[in-house]
């Protein structure tokens, strides 16, 4: 199965929510739609940084960016409901490394 990881900058919380929302809500909106394999909350430049690696259904090349790119949307969406975000890069894993979609 195709591996994909989003990189998503967290750059406040919004009132009234803990960050650990802010991670749960990354999961479980990527994990409707796919099985997440790690998730992980590192600084990329002093700037909270969330880590999401998750598995596409095989299908075609391009239709398994698409999904990944949608879903990718679709979790900075409801992560945004708890914070406030920055940038998002969707990676896909070939031949060892990871590449911009």
């Amino acid at each position: 199965m195709p591996s994909f990881q989003t990189r998503l900058k967290i750059t406040g919380l919004k009132p009234g929510n803990p960050p650990e929302d802010v991670m749960a809500a990354a999961v479980d909106a990527l994990g409707t739609r796919h099985h997440v394999e790690a998730n992980q909350l590192e600084l990329a430049g002093g700037v909270p940084q969330l880590n999401l690696r998750f598995l596409v259904e095989p299908t075609e090349y391009s239709g398994e960016n698409h999904q990944a790119l949608e879903s990718a949307a679709m979790m900075r969406d409801a992560v945004e409901r708890v914070a406030v975000t920055g940038s998002l890069v969707v990676l896909r894993r070939s031949r060892g490394k990871w590449a911009p979609v």
